[in-house]
């Protein structure tokens, strides 16, 4: 009999530690964190001690109408608010786990009823039993119950304390979520208002034109009475000016549009839009400095997101690879138990008691457990991918954006000059063609192209605003 136990032992012990063999999880190594450059621009250097990204949006940003739609939209924006709530579904998944490592205790009530075969071991044993002298068991018999129960999983593998750290980090990553959507929100009211500014001065810009093409079909029709134009003249400048009154709806329609992706954007009905756009052309772009690449992981909230995604993903492969280890369970009773509601304040006789624990683990069929590791693998692998791809596009947007704003300045000189340029071509083409001596074909296209000069100018005024706004987003500014 000592041996049969001893067989026993042995078999069930090679069976738990042949349950214990878990495969490995496939090791990563982040090439592009590692081998991120030391400078945006290779030629220059930076200096890591300016860096504009860690600047507050409040300072960052000067105008009051655009801090006061900032600060709208911070308060109403719905994406905004979706994201809070996702802050909240996981903050709820940390407790949910936390709760894991403790015993789950419970309290509970039952009734019932039994009647068994008198000719059983049950029944007989029943039926030779008496309760008190001369009094056997009832039949059919009752039972009568309430108590405490416990279970509790010792987690001996930290299994569970490594799926709490796996929501925490899914927590922390869901709040560097929100800071992102906070960033990605400024920049684009930002945006938005100054092509709304934009819009506002080419619709200044387009009936000024209107007003010189109404004072050129004027002039081109006393030219016609006096025999010094021809009708074609007249048609000519009537086309024109009714191709920009054309244009002038059309920019109303943009700037209604406009006023409406803002007040979308602040969560709120459409209304007008306060703003000042007489100063819009005279407005100097913030200076931006970019810092050095390697303070973008600490900057930006997406990159920070992205980490902390690869850290909780990780740590769920560790979780599914100790789901192939076999669990301690402990299971616990207290209460009271009798077949009459009398006896069960009787005591001791009525009191109940277990104490079970259980150790058990996966021993055949593993399939669903290696699915589930396979699976967090190959998430794993996918979540350091995202994280290279977040870091690489950033630090490629920041170089884009850096070339743009020199770029974009020489761009504005120039159309500076080109705009002042046409406009004193403009003066000349028509007192040139008062005294006949220049045709209506030269005034018009010295207009055409003193309007698209113009509506140019204030298109790159705009990009240069818009690009700041950019690159002060891309380095993780915003949010703070």
């Amino acid at each position: 009999m000592k041996i049969y136990n001893k067989y026993i032992a042995a078999i069930t012990l090679s069976l738990v530690l042949a349950s214990c063999k878990a495969p490995m999880a496939t090791v990563i190594q982040d090439e592009v964190k590692e081998n991120i450059p030391e400078n945006f621009n290779q030629s220059e250097q930076q200096d890591a001690n300016t860096n504009s990204g860690t600047t507050p949006w409040r300072q960052f940003f000067t105008d009051p109408n655009l801090v006061s739609l900032i600060e709208t939209s911070l308060k109403n924006n719905q994406e905004l608010m979706i994201t809070l709530q996702e802050i909240e579904i996981a903050k709820s998944g940390i407790v949910a786990k936390k709760g894991r490592l403790s015993p789950t205790v419970r309290a509970g009530l039952g009734a019932g009823i039994e009647k068994v075969g008198r000719y059983t071991s049950t029944g007989a044993g029943d039926a030779s039993t008496e309760i008190e002298p001369g009094r056997e068991m009832p039949d059919p018999l009752g039972n009568f119950e309430g108590g405490l129960m416990a279970n509790w999983e010792i987690d001996i593998w930290k299994k569970l304390r490594t799926e709490k750290d796996a929501a925490v980090a899914h927590y922390l990553s869901t709040v560097e979520g929100k800071n992102f959507v906070l960033s990605n929100l400024i920049e684009e009211v930002a945006d938005n208002y100054y092509e709304l500014l934009a819009l506002d001065n080419q619709l200044d810009i387009i009936q000024q034109y209107i007003k010189l093409q109404t004072r050129a079909l004027e002039i081109a029709k006393i030219q016609k009475q006096a025999a010094a134009a021809t009708e074609l003249a007249v048609k000519k400048f009537e086309a024109e000016l009714a191709k920009s009154k054309a244009m002038e709806y059309t920019i109303r329609q943009e700037i209604t549009e406009k006023e409406n992706q803002i007040n979308a954007l602040c969560g709120r009905y459409p209304q007008p839009i306060v703003r000042t756009k007489e100063s819009f052309m005279s407005i100097i772009p913030q200076t931006v400095y970019t810092g050095i690449p390697s303070q973008l992981l600490a900057n930006r909230p997406d990159i920070k997101q992205a980490e902390l995604e690869l850290k909780a993903a990780k740590l769920d492969v560790e979780a599914a690879r100790k789901e192939f280890y076999p669990s301690l369970e402990i299971s616990a009773t207290l209460g009271l138990e009798a077949f009459k509601p009398s006896y069960l304040v009787k005591l001791p006789e009525s009191i109940a008691t277990s104490l079970v624990g259980e150790l058990a683990g996966p021993l055949i069929n593993k399939s669903a457990i290696k699915a589930n590791f396979q699976t967090a693998d190959a998430k794993q692998i996918q979540a350091l991918y995202e994280y290279d791809k977040t870091i690489l596009n950033a630090y490629l947007d920041i170089s884009n954006l850096m070339s743009k704003v020199k770029n974009i300045d020489q761009y504005y000189q120039l159309k500076s000059q080109e705009t002042q340029a046409l406009d004193q071509s403009i003066n000349i083409a028509n007192q040139l063609f008062m005294n006949s001596r220049a045709d209506y074909l030269e005034v018009l296209l010295n207009q055409r192209d003193a309007l698209d000069a113009k509506m140019e100018l204030i298109e790159a005024k705009e990009k240069q605003l818009s690009t700041v706004v950019d690159i002060y987003k891309s380095l993780g500014g915003g949010w703070k």
